[in-house]
């Protein structure tokens, strides 16, 4: 498979389960064209996301409006361990990254 395929098979999906988010945050790892900014933003998303669902469920759960407010409030905390900018990135593919979920 190209990665074009893989691209827009990776954009064209909706994610529905927190399994669905961390397998799309795998294929972005598996993409020769995936910049530092974004494999980094998807790390540290999974893992504050992990944190969160633990709250929620487990990584079969529903993406819910409540998960995604407490992982909204956890970026906003990370105000004070990330840099300006890379608070700015991790924001910013998580603002990006709700347009995939089917809510």
């Amino acid at each position: 498979m190209s990665n074009n395929s893989k691209n827009s098979n990776i954009a064209s999906n909706l994610l529905t389960s927190v399994a669905d988010f961390y397998q799309y945050l795998d294929g972005l790892f598996d993409l020769d064209d995936t910049d530092s900014d974004t494999l980094f933003a998807g790390g540290y998303l999974r893992g504050l996301l992990s944190l969160v669902a633990t709250k929620f469920g487990d990584e079969s759960q529903v993406i819910s409006s409540a998960l995604i407010e407490e992982v909204n409030e956890k970026i906003t905390q990370a105000k004070t361990e990330l840099s300006p900018q890379d608070h700015a990135i991790v924001t910013n593919f998580w603002l990006e990254s709700q347009q995939r979920f089917s809510l």
